[in-house]
């Protein structure tokens, strides 16, 4: 089969994206598929394209890829591009899709998760893995997940929304409850999120997360254990464990080895895992999500859990989560991107 398969972008999570988009080409190549990988946003920018070259070729345009500490540059990732248009799509990234059997989805945050490249691939008649656009724009926004986890009865911590454009004085009056959580409602990899402690936190932190969002989702916090939980084909891969060795699971914590540890399966009470399991599918569904994703949650003292957002293209790093709960259930890592290119061919 040819696969193309999509990295990078312009997201603060162009690393992670790379990273995940290269073990899933180097994974798919040892099933004997052709695969091509490349940058999204970068695209092939030589002036010898030629699609049936690139798939016999295998053609990868990553280097040493690897997760700096901190979220890159994406101003200096734009004027490194050679093609300086304001085009998401690089040069012949469309062509080199059209070529495919299917496309995989090995980005992270930004366009590539929040639907809009999966429009754009449905009216270019291009088969991407995956949730489609609507489930997608649903998920990728921590407002609206939580409406309707709220409508659908899915455990989830108290909360408010807040938009730049309302912003004005006596605005953030209306929260009083500390420690909080301030997050942006539509960046991943725990990207500008904050746990603040009182008001003076809280108020510095708001108008933080509004230089990556112009929502503003603020939590009560939740002093717990971390648990995840991947969904693969609508059915729950058994619970993960999330232990970062200090502070909590922020991004340098996310991705840089040995810093957190995960166990999996997660030592739980067998009736509180398999109920989180349940709750994960009917979180997945609320939010019409397909294929794969992921479902995070926060346990706490009294055994009471909550349930935070989904993933809908989790990682798939050597550190990833989803990896390592599938191989929990026997799935080994190129079965599983082949299993997710199966599925997505089925929706």
């Amino acid at each position: 089969m040819r696969i193309a398969v999509l990295a990078g972008g312009l997201s603060s999570e162009r690393d992670v994206s790379i990273l995940s988009g290269s073990k899933i080409a180097q994974a798919l190549r040892t099933k004997g598929h052709q695969v091509a990988l490349i940058d999204i946003y970068m695209g092939y920018e030589a002036d010898d394209f030629d699609a049936d070259r690139l798939f016999e070729e295998n053609y990868d345009f990553t280097t040493n890829a690897a997760i700096a500490e901190e979220a890159p540059d994406i101003e200096k990732v734009k004027k490194s591009r050679k093609n300086q248009s304001n085009d998401y799509f690089g040069d012949h990234v469309i062509e080199l899709c059209k070529a495919a059997d299917i496309t995989f989805l090995g980005l992270h945050g930004g366009e590539g998760e929040d639907g809009s490249v999966q429009a754009a691939l449905k009216l270019y008649g291009i088969k991407y893995t995956g949730s489609d656009s609507l489930g997608a724009a649903i998920a990728m926004h921590k407002g609206v997940t939580k409406g309707i986890f709220l409508n659908s009865n899915v455990p989830t911590p108290k909360s408010k929304l807040y938009k730049r454009e309302f912003m004005g004085e006596g605005y953030l009056d209306s929260w009083t409850s500390f420690p909080c959580v301030v997050k942006p409602c539509s960046a991943g990899s725990s990207v500008g999120v904050q746990i603040v402690a009182d008001r003076e936190q809280f108020v510095a932190a708001v108008g933080a997360s509004f230089r990556y969002d112009d929502d503003v989702l603020v939590e009560e916090y939740i002093k717990g254990r971390e648990f995840s939980v991947g969904i693969l084909g609508g059915k729950a891969l058994p619970v993960i464990e999330i232990i970062p060795k200090s502070g909590w699971y922020d991004y340098a914590n996310k991705y840089q080895e040995g810093a957190t540890e995960e166990i999996c399966p997660a030592e739980l009470d067998e009736k509180i895992a398999e109920k989180m399991q349940r709750e994960a599918e009917h979180a997945f569904e609320m939010l019409r999500l397909k294929v794969y994703g992921r479902v995070d949650f926060l346990l706490d003292s009294h055994n009471r859990f909550y349930c935070l957002e989904a993933n809908t293209l989790p990682g798939m790093t050597p550190m990833s989560l989803l990896p390592q709960e599938a191989a929990a259930a026997g799935i080994a890592y190129p079965e599983l991107c082949e299993k997710i290119i199966e599925l997505s061919l089925e929706k």
